[in-house]
C-alpha cells in the first residue's frame, strides 16, 4: 500500500519523511477515535436490530469492496498497479480482502484469520502510519478510510456478537501469517522487492525499529505477532472455557 501512495505523490522512498502528519497528534488521535467510534455505532446498531439483521454488514462489507475496487481501479487506470514492485501484496492487503469476506458472509474460518490481521496487523498500520506524502493528500486519506475500515468492520463484529475468535484460531492465524510471509518472502527473493519489509525495516518509526537489525527483527516480529494474537484471544478464551458450547455457536 505504501509503494502506490509514493507512485501517486511521484515522490521516492526518501521523501516521505517530510510528510507533515505528526505521529499521535490531534490529527492522528482524532483518527484513531474516529475508527472506535464508527466500530461501538455500528455495533450498537446491529444489537438494536438483533443479530438477525444482515443488511447492516454487509452494507459496510460492500462499501470497503466498492472502495477498495474505486481505488485499485483508479490506479490501474494511472498504470500504477506495476509488476513486480506496486502490487497488494502486503499483510494488510490480504487482510482487507479477509475483512469483506467475513463482513459479507460471516465465514467463521475467515473471519479467524481477518480478526488477528485485522487487531494485530492493520491496527499498527494505523498507530504508525507509512505515510509517503504530505496530509490530507488523496493517497494518504485514502490510506486512513481503508485500513480504519478494516479494523472498524473487525471490531464491528466481535462487538455486536455476530463473530467471535474460535478455539485454536490462534494457532490457525499463525500458520495463515507464516504461509503468507513464506510466499512474499520467496516473492522478495525472486524479485528483489520488500513485501512485509522482509528484506528491510521501513524508514519511519515502527515497532520494527525496536526489534533489531535484519534478520532478528523478522524472527523478533514472530514472537510479538504470537504474543499480540494470545492477547486478542485472551478475553474470548475465557468466555469459551466457561462455556463450552459456544464454541461451536460461530
Amino acid at each position: 500500500m505504501a509503494r502506490l501512495m509514493a507512485l501517486i505523490g511521484g515522490e521516492s522512498e526518501k521523501t516521505h519523511l517530510a510528510t507533515n502528519f505528526r505521529l499521535l497528534g490531534a490529527t492522528h488521535l482524532a483518527i484513531l477515535g474516529g475508527v472506535l467510534l464508527c466500530a461501538a455505532v455500528l455495533a450498537l446498531v446491529q444489537r438494536r436490530l438483533g443479530p438477525g439483521f444482515g443488511w447492516l454488514r454487509i452494507g459496510v462489507g460492500s462499501i470497503l469492496l466498492v472502495e477498495t475496487g474505486l481505488w485499485y481501479g483508479y490506479l490501474a487506470r494511472l498504470g500504477q498497479l506495476t509488476f513486480p514492485d506496486h502490487l497488494p501484496l502486503e499483510l494488510c492487503d490480504a487482510t482487507l480482502y479477509l475483512t469483506i469476506a467475513a463482513l459479507l458472509t460471516l465465514s467463521p474460518a475467515v473471519f479467524d484469520l481477518a480478526y488477528y490481521g485485522a487487531l494485530g496487523g492493520t491496527s499498527m498500520a494505523l498507530l504508525t502510519p507509512d505515510l509517503w506524502e504530505r496530509f490530507p493528500s488523496l493517497s494518504t486519506v485514502q490510506f486512513f478510510i481503508a485500513h480504519g475500515l478494516v479494523v472498524a468492520g473487525v471490531l464491528y463484529l466481535a462487538w455486536s456478537g455476530l463473530a467471535r475468535p474460535r478455539r485454536g484460531s490462534v494457532a490457525r492465524a499463525m500458520l495463515a501469517l507464516n504461509v503468507f510471509a513464506a510466499f512474499d518472502g520467496g516473492f522478495d527473493w525472486i524479485f528483489k522487492t520488500n513485501y512485509m519489509y522482509l528484506a528491510a525495516k521501513p524508514e519511519n518509526a515502527s515497532l520494527l525499529s525496536f526489534l533489531g537489525p535484519w534478520p532478528l527483527y523478522i524472527l523478533a516480529s514472530e514472537g510479538v505477532a504470537l504474543v499480540l494474537f494470545l492477547l486478542l484471544y485472551l478475553p474470548y478464551g475465557r468466555v469459551l472455557n466457561r462455556r463450552p458450547e459456544a464454541s461451536n455457536k460461530y
